[in-house]
């Protein structure tokens, strides 16, 4: 699951289409320009009989902008309004099918780790697979700028097929591993790719509900998802298929996206909005390494995602170090990776020839609400819900489609609510208010689960709150969004919404390691408390597989041994997830109240 959910306007004179039009004579149109975010003026762009700008006063890309950033303006500027839909329902068949991979992998990823009786290592794979993730959005918000959307977008998603086949022909754990980090990599940078095309294509008072459109897909996956995973299960047997599949049918759902935006990045240059010739002409082969290896900041990508890794995993191996936390390794990769994250800092702020970001953005005080709460909401979360779905299947007895439903509550309750978000925020410009509903509604659920989390309790409490919950959750991702966006101009939306997911993907490595800190030391004592004498010498088996704790049957004194456990290890998640939520209370009256319905940050045909 992903996600990194984030005024002073820095703005420079921009045009948005859909704003004010009014036909004043065939082939010409009046439109109204933003002069420094405050005065505006009336500029005539004169069209081509299919509506298409021509090259003329304002309406050309920014000068001083990246040749990615320029390549956005510049289709934006030259396409028609059937373009601009075109990409929108490009995208939301990519959702579609994003969706559907995301609902069967991760309910087919318990019975994947316990092919090999690894079940207890899903945190540690989803630490390094979430870290390492974190680290990609840095010099993917850099390609897609220096490069351009399209070619980032398709790069992502050719990681993405490496995963996945990785994962399908995994003979053992490290493969499997291996291919996890690529698909998460790949799939969480395809997402990102296209929400940066969203972003170039709609006006922030829209992007609501641009944003609710692209992805409503997930209403669908939600129930369907659960039920293709069980029959990969049940009737194809094989856990492998719902990962290889996938690995065939990604690209070509992506291929119409890459195709649109080329085409009309191709008619962009035709019309002399954007130059032909390519910005490393003239370097030569190691003079375009050295300048790549700068403008990507490679001295900071590898310190911030090999110290975040190091600094984390010893969080979920301490419990089976030999000595425990005073192990020797143990202690030196914490201060290793600690180092590491506080050197990135450094190289950030002195050292670094192409910063990942402005010091004067960075140090906003919305940014940095925004991207704290994100991060926070992400710790939260994942605190408690890496082993949601072997709990409900486990201690609720309900079977593997019906887990599925309840663990895609968020995305049901998502679809219908961020179009009615969008749409409030598209009437009154306004965002930051809808924080005082969302984050006390999911911190007072998240402690009322906590409650109804019994052995064979009663299921509807759990859907209950899974509703409530999603309901604030939905609320972050989108705000969040309109927050940092709202702090920067279009030449730094792409960094702005890199450190918006960096502080989701960061907080979401450091849930699963205090989630798998919670397992290891407090599960096995729990089993080994509860379990029958008999049974005791299976425990480590018992601990490694879902597929031999759902062996034994419901109402045995084993299985209600094992219900316990889950019981007693999920209490302390969930408790442990309401502490962080408590957190938000601060950072969401940081966020400043900007009314986006006036702003201007985009250029030509948008949504």
């Amino acid at each position: 699951m992903t996600f990194s959910m984030r005024p002073s306007f820095g703005r420079q004179t921009t045009i948005d289409a859909t704003s004010s039009t009014e036909a004043t004579q065939p082939g010409v149109t009046m439109q109204s320009v933003a002069v420094d975010g405050n005065e505006t003026k009336t500029a005539a762009t004169v069209t081509s009989g299919s509506g298409t700008p021509s090259n003329n006063g304002d309406e050309v890309p920014d000068s001083d902008a990246q040749a990615g950033v320029k390549s956005a303006q510049a289709i934006t500027l030259s396409w028609s309004k059937a373009s601009l839909l075109t990409t929108l329902c490009c995208i939301w068949f990519y959702t579609l099918s994003g969706g559907f991979r995301v609902s069967i992998q991760a309910t087919m990823a318990p019975y994947a780790t316990s092919a090999w009786s690894q079940h207890t290592l899903l945190t540690v794979i989803e630490t390094v697979a979430s870290a390492l993730t974190g680290a990609c959005y840095i010099p993917l918000a850099k390609l897609l700028d220096l490069w351009g959307r399209a070619e980032g977008f398709m790069l992502m998603v050719c990681m993405l097929s490496l995963g996945l086949v990785l994962q399908a022909a995994a003979s053992n754990l490290p493969t499997y591993c291996a291919g996890r980090v690529f698909a998460s990599v790949g799939a969480s940078g395809a997402v990102y790719a296209h929400v940066i095309v969203s972003t170039d294509v709609s006006s922030l008072r829209n992007r609501g509900i641009a944003f609710a459109f692209t992805s409503s897909p997930y209403m669908i996956t939600a129930f369907a998802g659960p039920r293709a995973a069980e029959s990969f299960q049940v009737d194809v047997g094989n856990w492998r298929w719902a990962f290889g599949a996938f690995a065939i049918i990604t690209p070509f759902v992506a291929l119409p996206l890459y195709t649109v935006l080329k085409v009309n990045l191709n008619k962009a240059k035709k019309s002399g909005l954007v130059s032909k010739t390519s910005a490393s002409s003239g370097r030569t082969f190691i003079e375009t390494l050295k300048y790549y290896a700068v403008e990507f900041d490679l001295i900071g990508v590898i310190l911030f995602g090999g110290g975040l890794v190091v600094f984390l995993l010893p969080f979920n191996l301490a419990a089976s170090a030999p000595n425990g936390w005073s192990t020797g390794y143990i202690i030196a990769m914490i201060i290793v990776g600690f180092a590491a994250i506080v050197a990135f800092c450094f190289h950030e702020l002195y050292w670094a020839s192409s910063p990942w970001m402005p010091w004067h953005f960075l140090t906003d005080r919305s940014m940095i609400g925004t991207c704290a709460l994100n991060f926070v909401y992400q710790i939260s979360y994942y605190t408690w819900n890496i082993y949601f779905q072997s709990f409900l299947q486990v201690v609720f007895n309900v079977s593997i489609a019906e887990a599925g439903y309840i663990n895609n509550t968020f995305s049901v309750v998502s679809g219908f609510l961020l179009f009615l978000v969008g749409w409030a925020i598209r009437r009154t410009g306004y965002y930051r208010r809808l924080f005082y509903i969302a984050v006390p509604l999911y911190t007072f659920t998240l402690g009322l689960m906590i409650h109804f989390r019994q052995p064979n309790g009663n299921i509807g409490y759990i859907i209950m709150c899974e509703i409530f919950i999603s309901i604030g959750g939905a609320c972050f991702i989108l705000i969040c969004q309109l927050s940092v966006l709202a702090s920067v101009d279009h030449q730094h939306a792409s960094s702005a919404m890199s450190l918006l997911y960096v502080s989701g993907s960061v907080g979401g490595a450091i849930g699963p390691t205090i989630s798998g800190a919670i397992w290891t030391n407090l599960f096995p004592k729990a089993l080994m408390r509860y379990l029958p004498a008999a049974e005791q010498p299976n425990a480590a088996l018992i601990m490694g597989s879902l597929t031999q704790q759902l062996s034994y049957p419901v109402g045995s004194e084993e299985r209600f041994a094992i219900q316990h456990a889950y019981g007693y290890a999920h209490s302390r998640m969930l408790a442990a997830g309401v502490a962080f939520s408590a957190l938000m209370f601060i950072f969401m009256f940081m966020i400043k109240n900007v009314n986006v319905k006036n702003s201007k940050q985009t250029k030509g045909m948008v949504f």
